[in-house]
Order: C-alpha cells, then sequence, then structure tokens
C-alpha cells in the first residue's frame, strides 16, 4: 500500500497535483476549442456549442490521471472523491463564483450574449484605412456616456454578405477610428453589448435606493423570520406537549391528522390557501361574513398580506415543531417525573422546571436553523403574494410582503429588460454577508459555538 507524504505536506501536494492537472486539462480543452472554431467556422448566430470545451478537458485529464497514478502511487486514492469534488466544484463553488463575479458586472438579458444592439444602427459612409465615417454622431447613437466613452466599445460592421467585429479607438465627430480594418468596406455598424467589469456600480445602486427599499425590505426580513420561527415552534410546543400525554384518547389519529399540512406539497398548499384568502370569493372572508365581519383584504392590502403571509407559514410549520418536540420529550426519562411527583410538584411546575429546561438544549440549533431557513423563504412569498401587493414609491420588485432573497430574483429576472443579473448578483452578495453577520450574533447570542465541559 502507498501512502502519501504525512501531513499538511502530503495534502498540498494531492491537492496540487489534481488542482493543477485540471487546469492544465482545461487549458487544453479551451485551446482545443478555438482549433475547433478556426478549423472549422461555423456561421455568427450558430457557433460551435461551448459545452464541447468541457468535453476536451475530460478527454485531456484523464491520460493525466493515468500518467499521475503511475509517478505518484499515493494519489490514487483521491480519485474515489475526485468524482465528488469535481460535483462540488461544478455546482456549489463555481455557482457562488459566478454569483459573486456578476455582483461587479454590468451583465444583463441585453449583453449576455455579446449581441448587437439593433437600435444602436449607423449606416456607414465610408472607410478610409482604419477609419470610419458614419452618418451620425456615434457617441450618442452608441451611448458612450454611460460607459464613459467610446474608446474600447465592440462593433458589428456587417455589409450585404459580410460581417465583423471591430474596436474603437477613438472618436471625433462623424469619424470612429477602429484599432483594425475590416477586409470589407461595410454599410452599417452597430454596438456591441458587451459584458463589463463595473467594480462598486451595482452596489451603489443599491445603497443609493437604501431608504426606499433595500432597509424596509430588510426590516421585513428580519420580521418575518422571527415571528416565522417564534409562532411555528411556540404551536408545535404547544400541541407536543399536549399530544405527548399517554392518557389522551385517540393521540394517534390527532398526530395524523396534525401532519397532513406538513406531508401535503407546499405548492399545493400555497394555491389552496390564495384561494381560501381571496377578498371576495375566499371561504375565510365568507364565514367572516356570517359573523358580522367586513371582508379583510387578505392578498391586496400590505400590512394584512404580511399578516396572511405569517399565519400560512404557521399551517406549514406547526408539524415540523410538534414533531421535534415529541421526539425531544420521548428522551426525558419517566423517572425525572416520578421524582418530582413524588416531591409534590404541581403540572405548572414540572414543565416549567423540568421540561421546558430540558428541551432547550435540543430546541436551539433547531431555532436557528428554523431562523436561517425562514430568513431565506423564496417559496412562501413568491408563490403565496408574489411579494405583492405593491407598496408606495417602491418598484415592482420590492413589493410590501418581499423578502431579501425575494427581491434578488425579481431584481434578477424582471429588471432592466427582464435579466439584471449583475444586479441581482450584488444583492445575493448582501444577503450572504447579511446572512452570515446575523448567525454569528445568533451564535455568540446563544452560546450554541461553545464547547461543553
Amino acid at each position: 500500500m502507498y501512502r502519501s507524504p504525512p501531513g499538511a505536506r502530503g495534502f498540498a501536494l494531492t491537492i496540487g497535483l489534481l488542482g493543477g492537472g485540471l487546469i492544465l486539462a482545461f487549458i487544453v480543452g479551451l485551446l482545443a476549442y478555438w482549433g475547433l472554431q478556426a478549423a472549422f467556422p461555423r456561421p455568427f448566430d450558430n457557433p460551435w456549442p461551448g459545452y464541447l470545451t468541457l468535453f476536451f478537458t475530460a478527454v485531456a485529464y484523464i491520460p493525466m490521471l493515468v500518467v499521475m497514478g503511475r509517478r505518484f502511487p499515493y494519489i490514487t486514492d483521491w480519485y474515489y472523491l475526485l468524482p465528488a469534488i469535481l460535483f462540488l466544484l461544478a455546482f456549489t463553488v463555481y455557482p457562488i463564483f459566478l454569483t459573486v463575479y456578476y455582483g461587479f458586472t454590468n451583465y444583463n438579458g441585453v449583453n449576455a450574449n455579446n449581441a448587437p444592439d439593433r437600435a444602436s444602427e449607423v449606416q456607414v459612409v465610408g472607410l478610409q484605412g482604419r477609419t470610419l465615417t458614419l452618418s451620425e454622431d456615434p457617441t450618442a447613437k452608441f451611448r458612450c456616456e454611460e460607459r464613459g466613452g467610446c474608446a474600447g466599445l465592440r462593433l458589428e460592421l456587417t455589409a450585404e454578405n459580410n460581417r465583423a467585429s471591430a474596436t474603437i479607438a477613438r472618436v471625433e465627430g462623424t469619424t470612429v477610428e477602429l484599432t483594425a480594418a475590416p477586409n470589407f468596406t461595410p454599410t452599417l455598424a452597430y454596438r456591441i453589448n458587451d459584458v463589463q467589469f463595473i467594480g462598486f456600480g451595482n452596489f451603489a445602486r443599491i445603497f443609493s435606493q437604501a431608504g426606499t427599499i433595500l432597509w424596509p425590505v430588510f426590516v421585513w426580513n428580519i420580521i418575518f423570520a422571527f415571528f416565522a420561527v417564534a409562532t411555528n415552534a411556540v404551536v408545535g410546543l404547544i400541541l407536543g406537549l399536549m399530544l405527548n400525554n399517554k392518557n389522551l384518547a385517540l393521540r394517534g389519529f390527532y398526530r395524523t391528522i396534525l401532519i397532513i399540512s406538513w406531508a401535503m406539497p407546499a405548492v399545493i398548499s400555497f394555491q389552496i390557501w390564495s384561494a381560501m384568502l381571496n377578498v371576495q370569493f375566499g371561504p375565510i372572508n365568507r364565514f367572516l361574513g356570517l359573523l358580522g365581519s367586513y371582508p379583510i383584504p387578505w392578498l391586496t392590502d400590505p400590512e394584512w398580506a404580511k399578516v396572511a403571509v405569517l399565519l400560512v407559514n404557521i399551517w406549514l410549520g406547526f408539524p415540523y415543531w410538534m414533531t421535534a418536540t415529541l421526539s425531544a420529550l420521548s428522551t426525558i426519562p419517566d423517572d425525572v417525573y416520578e421524582a418530582a411527583k413524588i416531591d409534590g410538584a404541581s403540572p405548572a411546575q414540572t414543565l416549567v422546571g423540568i421540561t421546558l429546561p430540558l428541551l432547550r438544549q435540543p430546541f436551539m440549533p433547531l431555532l436557528l436553523g428554523s431562523f436561517a431557513y425562514n430568513f431565506n423563504n423564496f417559496g412562501l412569498i413568491f408563490l403565496l403574494t408574489a411579494g405583492g401587493p405593491a407598496a408606495e414609491g417602491r418598484p415592482s420588485t420590492a413589493q410590501s410582503t418581499d423578502i431579501l432573497i425575494s427581491w434578488a430574483y425579481k431584481t434578477a429576472f424582471q429588471a432592466d429588460g427582464g435579466q439584471a443579473w449583475g444586479l441581482g448578483g450584488a444583492i445575493s452578495v448582501i444577503i450572504f454577508v447579511i446572512t452570515v453577520g446575523i448567525s454569528l450574533i445568533n451564535f455568540r447570542v446563544t452560546g450554541a459555538l461553545k464547547e461543553v465541559r
């Protein structure tokens, strides 16, 4: 049996070999893809699929693994973990890296494919060397002000049967100097909406509207997460204590009935509750009408919509806490309760002095985990209210019941023409920082990370 060098040196060497080989294989795959494009060119609007790069990478990486296994036999033990590591990199690390990267770019649906913007069409009057003469002012037509000037802007130049891309070196009046001249005389020029690194531009945009968007959404997010955990935990705890009574008749039947809402798919529950809370035709308002109450605008009034969200969340969440309570109570020995009974403790004293203190330790990590889950409870908000109803002075992406994660989603897929992925990525980075901060505060206050001696 071959053993790797001991300690951190062996670990670093193994990771370096596997990671370095993967990077080298990716470079080979990328070069092979570019070679394929050069050897067998395809139309501009139908290029070779980018996933071929991964295929060429795999073809290059497999022989490398064989060679490394023969040269360093101990590394073959890691080959069993290699598929899991690759999946972790592809589906966890890479999306996180991409989200953070997008947060510092202007990436959106307009420039995602580096496609020419047909709205910026300008006629070409003539071409002399590398200098284009246009029929209109390119600075205004190509919207150079939004990127700080036309230098470096890419253009698509077209003629009847030709198409090429070019880069602007400088602009003077209606003349444009290119970095390289095309091999034909173009008749039309278009701006190419390319993805650009804009630094903290997205974050500056978010915080410039913090008073009307970020802080209201954040405050409601905290309130929602806190009350969602508190109400669910209290209701589940009460039901769990009641159902733990061995003298309760039909105890199993009650457990089965009360857990139905947890077993039912959440999507169906949201649709049913949306219909039940309808202002005019919902059965809840009809029942309240029989009692003499006016119809409650559950999903159309900003404040009542927040109440409705919390009520529906109780319906979906209390079975979890009820089950957790029953499980935790089953671990408490009966001898403890018998001793308390012999000492003359009342049921209330037993509950306060024995049951609740013993439930504190198993409940604490559940409370923290539940808070983190509800802080990002996208499904409830998006499927029940879609973030609505509208809030005065706020955009459609940040309405009255929107939380941070739904705001990020709606911004990424509904703002700026449909896909403001850069802005959505910036919001996701902010959510990550806030979530980590809240988690650290929770751990510090509750002492969840302290070692038990």
